[in-house]
């Protein structure tokens, strides 16, 4: 059942965490929190999604704060650091947030950048971690398959353990998981996953080794849960940038996994300047307990008025989508 709006309503919250880099093409991320029965939650799609993509980011909040979570397994996530495409000088700088983390998702493809930047920041990781530190590559579906090959080849001597969506169809994974077997370099789906009318199809047609999960974008933990049991895949369970409320779902999510063979992306915190609590990695992990906001930070991080009113009319049209059954 979906709760009623007014009941959202009455602890909404809408606040902007600064980065310490640019990521994602942005330098400050909203969100919107609110409490139910079981404590807060967080709507946060990124602000270019349609509402009916958004909705289903309402409903794992509203699975979050109104239903007991999943049982967990582990009470520690292992989770990766997280560099943006920054120049490689600036690599240093960025690993140094993320304490104790053994392993690193690099940030390539991006627009305006070239291959030869992507082999300069990912060679930079490879120095400060050193030969037992393990890189994952992140695309964001910038590449054709001819670019992916040819980028995924370049970058191969860093010793790659995995790379994620380098294209952005499922027939374009297929191929390029064909053509670059003979490196021995899996292949990971995010965007195939959580932007999909259908998140097993890439399963289904072979083009991916592991799948990202976002317990956010896939409609809360007990949703994601289902797609990780029918999938069949290794899975890394991931942030869609959000708070630590937000993570904390996806820190739930992936303790709750029977088996968990990678690094998760839950560090994402040491990408803001400031948070509503302190979700950053300690020793190279991240707590699977539920995050209760500070008071303080919800006062100091609240968003402007013009974002705050944009946030709940974004809300209000999410639920009646939902309330409808149309999501």
């Amino acid at each position: 059942m979906v709760p009623a709006l007014a009941e959202i309503l009455a602890s909404a919250r809408v606040v902007a965490l600064p980065m310490n880099t640019r990521f994602r093409g942005v330098d400050v991320r909203e969100a919107l929190l609110f409490e139910g029965p079981q404590g807060w939650a967080e709507f946060s799609p990124f602000t270019e999604y349609a509402d009916a993509e958004a909705a289903t980011w309402l409903a794992a909040g509203i699975a979050d704060a109104w239903h007991p979570r999943p049982a967990a397994v582990r009470d520690g996530i292992r989770v990766n650091a997280t560099v943006p495409a920054v120049a490689a000088g600036r690599v240093a700088e960025v690993l140094a947030r993320f304490d104790g983390c053994r392993t690193a998702k690099v940030k390539v493809a991006e627009a305006g950048q070239s291959l030869a930047d992507d082999v300069a920041r990912v060679r930079a990781v490879r120095a400060e971690m050193g030969p037992e530190g393990r890189i994952r590559i992140d695309a964001n579906a910038g590449w054709n398959v001819d670019e992916a090959e040819r980028a995924i080849h370049a970058l191969a001597p860093f010793d790659l353990e995995y790379a994620e969506q380098p294209c952005a169809t499922v027939d374009e994974l297929a191929e390029l998981r064909e053509r670059i077997r003979y490196l021995d370099i899996p292949i990971a789906a995010d965007e195939s996953v959580r932007k999909a009318d259908d998140p097993l199809a890439v399963a289904r047609a072979g083009a991916a080794d592991l799948l990202v999960i976002k317990a956010q974008p896939l409609g809360g933990a007990e949703r994601a849960l289902r797609i990780v049991a029918e999938a069949g895949l290794p899975v890394v369970v991931s942030s869609a940038l959000d708070t630590a409320v937000g993570l904390s779902l996806g820190a739930a999510l992936a303790a709750a996994l029977p088996a968990l063979d990678y690094d998760c992306g839950l560090g994402t915190a040491s990408l803001f300047a400031d948070d509503v609590a302190d979700a950053r990695p300690r020793g190279g992990l991240v707590s699977a307990a539920r995050v209760i906001p500070d008071p303080s930070a919800l006062a100091r991080l609240e968003a402007p008025a013009d974002r705050r009113e944009w946030w709940l009319d974004r809300l209000t049209r999410c639920h009646a989508l939902l309330a409808a059954g149309d999501r």
